[in-house]
Parts: structure tokens; sequence; C-alpha cells
């Protein structure tokens, strides 16, 4: 288990060990936490003195953002981009937080991308409350996301520019590929669209009118980023049903070639298997023109055969 604290008092920043920042009054008691093993637990429970709720709210193995109000504070669940690799269902990493008055209470099981600028604005004396801090943390996790899913969007208008010009394999694996990342992504961007309206909405003095300000416009940033996913999803899968049926008509045309190839040798194989057989009484089969007479009566047919089948249209799509 690690973390770190930040203590912010009449506008002045600390960073002391966890246990000194426990039970210290200020304007704002920053306790992070980075860990996935019971010791946190242990800590949140003996060192910190939380309630059993919020300790398996903080710690819990599976999250989904959300908001709840417990007591004078509130529980609050954010998603954002990790630099670990994560898996494709769950391609966002957690960030759990409990609020009270002057003090947040934060725990990551993964890295999150977003803990880097907010530390910084702490350290550069930006943030001095609770309010200041989540409202941050909310805003640089959804301005990471948003290029993100601008990427996404990008990814698929290439597939859907060259969808006549490249292979169908390679475009369907891409956009295969930005279908399941927009579905991940998805799954967590409405509740936290809902968790951060939620909060800007809940009652509490810790909470200012610019913070709940903040909240709300990075709920609308979130609530936007879910309607672009939901798009690449469906355009996404429109892609996919464009490049199956390019792929039917693809085999439809190289099986018809096939057919017309066989149809046309099917009566030059029926002439060379009768003249080849091994009997007396084959026609002409001592005359000096008749190899030269029978290559062009089939050439004949299948000139007559080719003819036909052009007249009839067989070879436009």
């Amino acid at each position: 288990m690690s973390g770190f604290a930040y203590v912010v008092r009449d506008g002045k920043v600390e960073s002391p060990p966890l246990k000194q920042a426990l039970g210290l009054r200020a304007d704002l008691v920053w306790i992070h936490l980075t860990t996935n093993d019971e010791r946190a637990k242990a800590w949140l429970d003996g060192e910190a003195g939380l309630s059993p709720y919020v300790i398996e709210a903080l710690t819990a193995a599976e999250t989904r953002p959300r908001c709840d109000s417990v007591g004078e504070g509130a529980v609050i669940n954010l998603r954002g981009l990790s630099s670990e690799a994560l898996a494709a269902s769950d391609p966002l990493a957690s960030i759990r937080m409990y609020a009270l008055g002057g003090c947040v209470f934060s725990v990551t099981r993964k890295a999150l991308n977003a803990l880097h600028p907010v530390r910084a604005q702490v350290e550069a004396g930006a943030i001095l409350d609770p309010g200041d801090l989540i409202a941050a943390l909310a805003q640089a996790i959804t301005e990471e996301l948003d290029p993100m899913v601008a990427e996404l969007g990008d990814s698929l208008d290439d597939c859907e520019e060259h969808i006549a010009s490249r292979s169908a394999f390679e475009l369907r694996h891409s956009v295969n590929r930005t279908r399941s990342q927009a579905i991940g992504c998805r799954r967590f961007l409405n509740p936290q669209r809902a968790a951060l309206e939620k909060l800007a909405a809940m009652p509490g003095e810790w909470l200012r009118e610019d913070d709940r300000l903040h909240l709300s416009a990075a709920a609308d940033r979130a609530a936007r980023m879910a309607e672009e996913l939901e798009s690449i999803r469906e355009r996404a899968a429109l892609t996919h049903e464009t490049l199956t049926d390019l792929r039917a008509e693809q085999i439809d045309q190289r099986s018809l070639i096939i057919a017309v190839v066989a149809m046309v040798f099917l009566p030059l194989t029926f002439v060379t298997g009768l003249l080849g057989m091994n009997v007396a009484g084959i026609p002409f089969a001592h005359e000096p023109w008749a190899f030269w007479g029978v290559v062009w009566f089939c050439v004949v047919i299948a000139v007559v055969i080719a003819a036909y089948f052009i007249r009839r249209h067989w070879f436009q799509r």
C-alpha cells in the first residue's frame, strides 16, 4: 500500500506523512491511497476510523461511477484514463472518494492519469477545499477523455472514407476495435454524468457555488461524450454491416466468374473427351487437318458461349 497526503491551511500547502495528516484541522486534508490489497481496509478502519459502508465503497473490487450521500459527506466514484493496460471491457480506471467537511479520502487500484495535474494544482495552491479538489478531478478526467472520444470518431471516419479502397479484413479489424472501445467507455460515462449531476445538486457547505458550476460543466461534457460514443457505436455497426455486404458481393462476383468459366469449358471438355476416346471409328481421325479443325471448333463454341453471357449482362454488377 502506498499513498500521499496534502494539507492546505490558510493558502499554504504541506505534504505530511499519512498518519500525521489524520485528524488535522485545515481547509483541506487530502489523503490518497494506491492499493489493491486488504491493507487498505485495515488502515481505513483502524487508522482513519471510517464506517464499514464507506470502507467498502472505497475498496470494492468492481465499481461504477456513483454518488451517494453519507451523513454530511458523500461517496463519489469516477472513472478516467489510465497509463496501465486495461481490459477492453473495462478500459477506465476508477477513483473512489469520500468527502466530509474539510477532508477527502481517495483510493485508486490502478494508476489514474488525472491525478498528476490535480496534484500539481494542489501544490501550486490553486485548490483550497474539498469542493475544489473534486471539481478539479472531474474536470481533469473529462478533459482527458474528450480527445480520446474524438480520436475514436476520427478512426471511424477514416474507415468509412477508405471503405472501397482498403481490404475488408483490415477495415473490419479496425472497426471492431473502435466499436469495442466505444462500448467499454460508454458503460461508465452515462453513470458518471448522473453521478456528477447528483453531486452538483447535493446539499452541503463543503461545496461552494463555483464548485457546483464546475461539476455541472463536467457532467454536461460527460453527457456529450456519452452521446458521441453512442453515435460511434451505431456508425461502427453500420460500417461493419457494409463491410460484410461488400465481402459477400466480392464472393458472389468471384463465384460468378468461376461459374461462367466452368460453363464455357463444359462443352469443350465434352468435345475433347468424346474425341479423345481410344476406340475405332472416330471421324476424321486420320485427316491432316483434323486437329486444327477440332481446335477451331472449340474456339467457336467458346466465343459463342461467351457472347451469350455478355449479351445477357452476366458480367455487369
